[in-house]
């Protein structure tokens, strides 16, 4: 049951994202369902945009190294809330399509047990993820009071921790660092900060 509850949640997260992105962009006057070729080519300008503005993000972050190091990240042409709003979108995209390519393995009578067996680790692990990303960035909201907080495992090794705010200190870095090596284990972990 619980597996159902968090494919439910996260299709209604989803769904709640797109809706809110098709409302921003949405013309203000006329008829809303319909739908020229020049808006047309603006949604897909939209779509390429949360890819720009991630790769933009990628280039210019800086990172709070685990020594303490703390270096402010250039967020002069991207609005935070919609910056924090498009990765999780994307995050959520990539984990319900990899999902959707394991269910069909499992749910497929020429897979083996064995890749059957597999996939069923990957959705496990999947879950998991999603659940300590979630659990991870609470912890650090509530406990520091940040108003955005974003937490993305970007390989095996490396986590990396986004966190809205004007400034950042070497000992709340390392406090962050701590909180998600207490949820991750030993692995590296980069934390930066966007400014409001």
């Amino acid at each position: 049951m619980l597996k159902k509850q968090t494919v439910w949640l996260l299709t209604m997260l989803s769904l709640m994202i797109v809706l809110s992105v098709y409302y921003l962009n949405a013309p203000n006057e006329g008829d809303l369902a319909f739908v020229d070729s020049e808006e047309q080519q603006n949604q897909t300008a939209s779509s390429s945009a949360v890819e720009q503005m991630d790769e933009l993000v990628t280039d210019e972050m800086k990172n709070v190294t685990e020594e303490g190091n703390v270096e402010e990240l250039d967020t002069s042409s991207i609005n935070s809330n919609e910056y924090f709003t498009a990765v999780r979108m994307e995050i959520t995209n990539k984990r319900s399509i990899e999902k959707e390519r394991l269910e069909g393995i499992t749910a497929s009578s020429e897979s083996s047990s064995e890749e059957v067996n597999e996939a069923y680790e990957a959705m496990k692990e999947i879950e998991m993820l999603n659940e300590k990303e979630s659990i991870l960035e609470e912890t650090i909201k509530v406990l520091n009071g940040y108003e955005q907080v974003l937490v993305r495992n970007v390989s095996d090794n490396n986590v990396v921790v986004t966190v809205q705010t004007d400034s950042l200190s070497a000992t709340e870095a390392n406090e962050i660092i701590q909180h998600a090596k207490d949820e991750f284990g030993e692995i590296k972990i980069d934390v930066v900060y966007q400014a409001s």
